[in-house]
């Protein structure tokens, strides 16, 4: 009934509708008022056939807008977008009466002295500019300005609030031109607003909306500097809503800007002294760390439908750019000698990857680093060695030696391809000799430019500065015990004997070149290791001497912590494998560190489960190349104590697999796996939901082991678990074209038997889909054998049961191997039809329904069973005929009734004509 019905009964007060419309629109009676504006919408509908009664309407609600009582406002500001919405689809020139009529109440009530009035024109204007329903202009001249009185310094607070958060959601709807105009000076301004902390977090919560809207250029320019501001407010709720929209502001921004900026930035809000900011960071690090993801490196890609695609690999020429991942990067991690350099902004590194044993080394990749950029490059054996020419920024004359590529790799001796030095040989000897000079004069070239990279290193030494005057508290010394570990790392790593003996000789004021004969042919001096502080003097510094004693060090050097370019010998091997070049280590480490029974306590008791829920991102921005960085946190989360930290990782296993490939999952997966497989049925069910996109990834004969543990599926801590047992049965129906049909009658046959038996009805169902799909399977193969052996089984087991669900499920999974045509029909007619017809007389109502069905609305459907001269059509149709005359009304009601496929074609067919 329309709310307004009674304006439609004759002769109450000898008044036409409109009239009536109007006298109620403004009787002294508030509930006639709200009844009209509550109605306005069946109005319309009633009048806007009428050119003139249509304008007369308009006008009444625009004189219902000034309406004094604010329940009444508030009716009508909900009535409008509604109102809109119909006539934008009814009226052709309704966008000029909008904009004459509607669009100024909507406006005028978002400066409404009543708090729920302007709360419903909030609403109703976001909803109007997402329907596209307000035009540019109305934007431009009526909205926008009205926004910048409401948000202008001398504005009242609530009203402010108010403005900014409509600026904030409405920047993702309207044009970009009118952001970046109109509304990014404002929101600039106002991030910086000292006398409201609620202004500036309605504007750090959205701020990676805005920086969505705008754009990378706008953002780098106009939002990153205000964005900096945020994350160092004295409030720490501002800094926990920068660390919650950090991973959308990254998406916008370039790669350098990225890495240069933001990471060093995230690095302080990890490290803040409110534990709500921290948790924050970290719940944020994963996302963050994703957005460093490039395709190129980790030979993946995200369809649209958000799944996980392989990106083939082609070869690169020599002297381009590789826009996919080596093929190197298939071998197993654990055959390769890897030494990864850490990357910085002007450094130029080269990574080998080289085998154990040469004699099956296959192919090595070189990775050469200019601040972002990353050039993946392959060589085979015996190639001579290339790197591309995109360098910028890098003025070294030594380099142009290696790109020219005129030395072989086993030509020289190189300290790079090696842990220990070679036996001595006479001709390398020679080499030395004559090379020293040379190097000698290159290296003071080569030492200005690789004294800037230490660009981690500094901004680590400026958090542990800015950590100082908190050390106090345990949480801030927890921090520090990390970062101090990771600069102690970073220091350790470029260290060698070599130098420790120099040091001990030499006094400071004199120096000697340490010549390296390698691709890179720059001397490199390093400290020695008693300059170093210690571990106490980091974690417990009685001045910033931490900050002071690595300066000290990087002036008296005037040289790059370089890993690998000396001749020293390399980082413990725990510190080696946890460094790559794709993201800042800092980020990394701080990631690593999730996992630490102590972060629980100080930052966050779910961490953990943080750290695994992200932790497919993170292993795809790595790319399989450096899982080796990851391999122990994901096994420290495997073996968690709590068991919605593992119910992640098993949710997402099939995920990482895809990432990694066949050959790492194999190694490190599998035996994940196999525990999941013994756990909690609360983690067993995420392995279970995609079991066949995990087996699917392994190779046949490690497939095939699985056969037997499929049965422990079927049990679970449980029984009234259904659910469980409904979902093995859907994903056995998909696992079955992953083995052969000897082992599906072996194995499976006997789970999919045992889930028709299930007590639950909607489990048996299922189940019964899954037999016939076994069933196809065979025949499918051509393995008629084994699928007479199977059909002779199910007539045994279901139509000669003693209960009457078994031989009503017969009939069943009898209709669905006709409907699904997963056997031939002379077989069908042969081994299963008599049993089928011999049900018409069972006792049971129940199963001659099932088999009425079964009949008429599929059997005689087959072309097979219509054609003239069938000799199973007359046995068919007898049957069918006594179904009809059942006793039973709904057997011979399904028996009767025509089939309602048929129904619908006829239906069709008469609309096509």
């Amino acid at each position: 009934m329309r709310i307004t019905a009674f304006l439609d009964i004759p002769g109450q007060d000898n008044l036409a509708p409109l009239a009536r419309l109007e006298k109620y629109a403004f009787s002294d009676n508030i509930f006639n008022r709200q009844i009209i504006a509550r109605g306005l919408l069946d109005v319309f509908r009633d009048f806007s056939h009428n050119e003139e009664d249509y304008l007369t309407v308009m006008a009444i609600v625009a004189r219902l807008s000034e309406d004094t009582e604010p329940t009444v406002r508030t009716e009508l500001m909900e009535q409008i977008p509604p109102i809109a919405i119909f006539l934008q689809e009814s009226r052709p020139n309704f966008p000029m009466a909008f904009s004459e009529y509607l669009m100024p109440i909507v406006v005028k009530y978002l400066t409404d002295p009543n708090n729920q009035v302007r709360k419903a024109s909030q609403d109703s204007l976001l909803i109007l500019l997402e329907q596209g329903i307000v035009a540019q202009h109305d934007v431009e001249n009526k909205v926008c300005p009205i926004l910048l009185d409401l948000s202008a310094p001398d504005s009242d607070d609530e009203y402010k609030v108010e403005a900014v958060n409509i600026i904030c959601k409405m920047s993702s709807i309207v044009n970009k031109s009118i952001v970046e105009r109109l509304l990014l000076p404002r929101f600039c301004e106002l991030c910086s607003d000292g006398k409201l902390f609620q202004v500036r977090k309605v504007c750090a919560a959205n701020f990676g909306d805005i920086c969505s809207a705008v754009g990378q250029e706008a953002t780098e320019k106009n939002l990153i500097p205000k964005f900096f501001e945020l994350c160092s407010d004295s409030v720490w709720g501002m800094r926990k809503a920068c660390a919650e929209c950090f991973m959308a502001v990254s998406y916008t921004i370039s790669p350098e800007v990225r890495r240069n900026k933001l990471s060093p930035l995230f690095i302080s809000l990890i490290s803040d002294p409110c534990r709500w900011v921290r948790q924050a960071a970290f719940q944020s690090l994963g996302p963050f760390i994703s957005t460093f993801a490039n395709p190129s490196s980790a030979g993946l890609y995200i369809r649209e439908d958000g799944t996980l695609s392989i990106r083939p690999s082609s070869p690169c020429p020599a002297g381009k750019n590789a826009s996919n991942v080596p093929s190197s990067l298939e071998e197993p991690m654990e055959n390769k000698l890897e030494i990864f350099t850490e990357k910085s902004s002007v450094n130029c590194t080269p990574r080998s990857e080289t085998s154990s044993s040469g004699a099956h080394e296959e192919s090595s990749a070189i990775h050469v680093n200019f601040g972002v950029d990353q050039t993946i490059l392959n060589q085979s054996y015996h190639a001579r060695p290339f790197v591309t020419k995109d360098i910028k920024d890098c003025e070294i004359n030594s380099y142009q030696e290696m790109n020219s590529g005129v030395q072989s790799a086993d030509d020289v001796f190189n300290t790079f391809l090696y842990w220990r030095p070679p036996l001595p040989d006479i001709s390398q000897d020679l080499e030395l000799l004559q090379c020293k000079t040379d190097i000698r004069e290159e290296s003071c070239s080569v030492s200005d430019v690789l004294c800037n990279n230490c660009v981690a290193s500094s901004e680590i030494k400026k958090v542990l500065q800015s950590l100082q005057e908190h050390i106090d508290d345990p949480d801030v010394q927890a921090q520090v015990q990390v970062l101090s570990a990771a600069l102690r790392a970073a220091h350790l790593d470029s260290v060698s004997d070599y130098d420790v003996k120099q040091n001990e000789e030499v006094n400071d004021d004199h120096k000697e070149d340490v010549p390296i004969l390698d691709p890179d042919p720059s001397t490199v001096n390093e400290s020695n290791l008693s300059s170093l502080p210690s571990q106490e003097e980091v974690i417990n510094p009685p001045t910033p001497s931490i900050i002071k004693s690595v300066e000290l060090e990087e002036q008296q050097n005037g040289t790059n912590k370089d890993l690998g370019a000396d001749e020293s010998e390399p980082p413990l091997e725990e510190d080696k494998s946890k460094l790559q070049d794709i993201i800042p280590q800092p980020l990394l480490d701080q990631y690593l560190s999730m996992t630490d029974p102590a972060r629980a306590q100080t930052v966050d008791t779910e961490i953990a489960k943080h750290c695994a829920y992200s932790l497919p991102g993170v292993a795809l921005t790595l790319g399989r190349q450096n899982w080796h960085c990851l391999k122990d946190t994901y096994e420290t989360l495997a073996s968690d104590v709590q068991w919605k930290v593992r119910r992640t990782l098993a949710f997402s296993i099939h995920e990482l697999a895809v990432i990694l490939g066949d050959q790492l999952t194999a190694a490190d997966l599998v035996p994940i796996f196999n525990g999941f497989l013994k756990d909690l049925d609360e983690v067993r069910i995420g392995i279970l939901k995609h079991l066949y996109d995990f087996l699917k990834l392994l190779h046949a004969d490690k497939r095939r082991e699985y056969l037997y543990q499929l049965q422990e599926f079927v049990v679970t801590d449980n029984s009234r678990n259904w659910r469980f047992r409904y979902e093995l049965a859907e994903q056995l129906i998909l696992v079955l074209e992953l083995y052969n049909p000897n082992d599906v009658y072996d194995y499976l046959r006997h789970i999919a038997l045992t889930l028709c038996s299930d007590k639950v009805s909607e489990v048996r169902w299922i189940s019964f889909r899954l037999v016939v799909a076994i069933l196809q399977k065979f025949y499918v193969n051509n393995a008629n054998s084994l699928g007479l052996n199977f059909i002779n089984e199910l007539i045994v087991r279901f139509r000669h049961c003693s209960k009457w669900v078994g031989r009503q499920a017969f009939a069943f999974i009898c209709q669905a191997v006709v409907e699904e045509e997963c056997m031939p029909v002379d077989h069908f007619v042969e081994h299963l039809l008599p049993s089928l017809l011999s049900l018409a007389s069972d006792p049971v109502p129940n199963v001659r329904v099932l088999l009425a069905k079964a009949l008429r609305q599929t059997l005689l459907e087959k072309a097979y069973f219509r054609s003239v001269g069938n000799p199973h059509l007359e046995a068919v149709e007898e049957t069918v005929l006594v179904l009809q005359t059942d006793r039973d009304q709904d057997v011979s009601f399904f028996a009767t009734i025509k089939p309602k496929c048929n129904n619908v074609q006829i239906t069709l067919l008469e609309k096509q004509n």
